[in-house]
């Protein structure tokens, strides 16, 4: 009886720890959520801006995020609007190559209507370090090499690699990953003049990112 006694208590205490640990748990994450939503925010918003430079917007680029789900362009994730007195700038794109050398490559890219490109950020990778790793900026700044060039129908040709005939440089030892790259800019950039420069209201059929 005295053993069932304690082991009574025992559970009593261990149930009063459980739950306050729980209630401690709640409340931090309470009292933190908002702070953290506020990073997470800036964070995308300076991302944003490495692509879609500031002078090209005044607008809320965070705020315009739709999730494009289209069957023919299954490589393409997100777009933001940029405006600039209520007269769309660029695009900013979210797309994923999925021909990489380790798999997908998350890509962010500016791009104007007429298929300039404004910048291109990579977001994702599992590339080889020392070789398919200088998609990134902190590691080689070949990325920016799309910086400036305008894509056309007329010019799609160029848009490969070098060893492929294209203008791109590859990497030493590492084909793969830059054509997955260049791959997909292309792509992104023919979807921008060819169906939203046809059809501007299609945006609006896309569902609001959450």
């Amino acid at each position: 009886m005295q053993v069932k006694k304690i082991t009574t208590q025992y559970g009593l205490i261990l149930g009063a720890v459980a739950l306050l640990c729980t209630a401690i748990s709640t409340a931090v994450f309470l009292l933190t959520q908002e702070k953290i939503a506020q990073v997470t925010a800036h964070q995308q918003r300076q991302l944003l801006q490495e692509v879609v430079p500031p002078s090209y917007f005044d607008n809320d680029l965070l705020a315009t995020c739709k999730i494009v789900d289209l069957s023919n362009s299954p490589y393409l994730d997100r777009i933001y609007l940029a405006k600039k007195a209520d007269k769309l700038t660029a695009y900013a794109i979210q797309a994923t190559a999925p021909d990489g050398y380790s798999g997908n490559i998350v890509l962010l890219m500016g791009i104007q209507p007429d298929g300039k490109i404004l910048g291109v950020r990579t977001l994702a990778h599992n590339e080889t370090p020392g070789l398919g790793d200088k998609i990134e900026t902190r590691v080689d700044d070949w990325i920016e090499s799309f910086t400036g060039k305008r894509f056309s129908l007329e010019n799609e040709a160029l848009w490969k690699v070098k060893k492929d005939g294209g203008q791109f440089d590859q990497f030493t030892g590492a084909t793969i990953t830059p054509r997955a790259v260049v791959n997909n800019v292309r792509l992104s950039a023919k979807w921008v003049i060819t169906e939203l420069n046809s059809s501007p209201t299609l945006i609006e059929h896309f569902p609001n990112c959450q």
